[in-house]
């Protein structure tokens, strides 16, 4: 594991890559989501009647002939039906440990979250990879909303039902989040006390971002301002009785940092497009951010401990100061990888850059 630097103490501001970060000061603003551009106009309401799970393998990686797969559903407490792939090593026997994947935020399971599942299956696990509340397969509406209560919620809700399978060890789950929801899957385990270890991999504070912008460059009064603007459109949406949504992302207008280029090509082109996506040219509702403007994630991160904490960041990756923070104010044990070279997206499909291995031998350890 030579290309892969593991580190134990705090990096230094020093250490965020250059690249782009100018251009990055220039995407803030309350209102930002995941990708950071979403314009505040009206777009199309993606209604759901009822939950209707497809029979394709619609995914972006190859099936495994190592692992068996099925669609399940499960509720969260909210009464949310949610649609989940749970994936089970062949010929295993006995009872099992386990690992509920979830993220990146306006991702779908068929994208990232469904290929660490799968991998992790592949090395003795029973994992499950699902789709957030209001999204993807599962249900809730209106639909694309996200919330950081709920969503925090979906995680335990998913231990809920990979602790229900008859071949999994209640003692021995494990969680994985990527992306945004590496922030939810730090949230959910610092309160479900049945998580045994978590992997934050190239994670967002999707609370910090959008109540702060990238870089915490968001002033006082662009928060009050960006909080005036959802406010007013609440106004709109109760006199339509439906939610306005933001402008789907899918054009490049030219000028944007790397980092949205690297958005662009994993989410709309044939390596990771799927249609069920948010961030697929669909779009979150404009006032998705509010809740989020207003409860920081990781409050409680400390109450994780004594339980292992490992966050996986490219070193190249704009995102990599939430995870530094977050590492910071985790307790031990905690540990921290940094990918040399590594971009944020590349943690999301990039097989030969992930470190599989380093995540099969931290959860081998502590779910032990």
């Amino acid at each position: 594991m030579d290309k892969h630097t593991e580190i134990t103490n705090v990096l230094t501001e020093k250490d965020v890559p250059d690249e782009g970060r100018r251009n990055m000061m220039k995407l803030t603003g309350a209102g930002m989501v995941a990708l950071g551009v979403a314009s505040l106009t009206t777009g199309k309401t993606f209604a759901q009647s009822s939950i209707k799970l497809s029979d394709e393998w619609d995914k972006k990686f190859a099936k495994s002939d190592k692992v068996d797969h099925k669609k399940i559903t499960f509720k969260n407490r909210y009464g949310i039906t949610l649609a989940a792939d749970l994936y089970q090593p062949k010929n295993a026997s006995g009872k099992l440990p386990a690992i509920v994947v979830g993220g990146p935020f306006g991702a779908v399971k068929e994208q990232s979250s469904g290929l660490y599942a799968q991998i992790m299956a592949e090395r003795g696990f029973v994992t499950l990879a699902f789709d957030p509340s209001y999204t993807g397969e599962s249900g809730g509406e209106p639909r694309n909303i996200a919330s950081p209560d709920i969503n925090t919620e979906d995680f335990s809700a998913a231990v809920d039902c990979i602790g229900m399978q008859g071949n999994v060890d209640r003692e021995r789950i494990g969680m994985i989040g990527i992306c945004g929801w590496g922030g939810m899957a730090l949230n959910a385990v610092a309160v479900d006390k049945r998580v045994k270890a978590v992997v934050a991999s190239t994670m967002y504070d999707m609370t910090r971002v959008m109540s702060k912008g990238y870089n915490d460059s968001v002033t006082l009064e662009q928060r009050t301002q960006g909080l005036k603007q959802l406010s007013q459109q609440r106004w709109e949406d109760a006199g339509k009785a439906a939610p306005a949504y933001q402008a789907p992302y899918n054009v490049l207008k030219g000028g944007e940092p790397q980092f949205m280029l690297d958005y662009h090509d994993y989410y709309m082109t044939p390596r990771g497009y799927h249609p069920r996506a948010v961030n697929s040219g669909n779009a979150w509702s404009q006032t998705t951010p509010l809740s989020f403007m207003n409860m920081p994630l990781l409050t409680y991160i400390s109450e994780i401990s004594p339980r292992p904490v490992l966050f996986i960041h490219g070193e190249k990756a704009h995102s990599l100061y939430m995870g530094k923070t977050a590492y910071e104010n985790a307790a031990e044990p905690k540990e921290m990888m940094i990918i040399p070279g590594a971009s944020h997206v590349d943690l999301y499909d990039q097989v030969d850059v992930i470190p599989f291995d380093k995540l099969t031998s931290f959860f081998k350890q502590h779910l032990a």
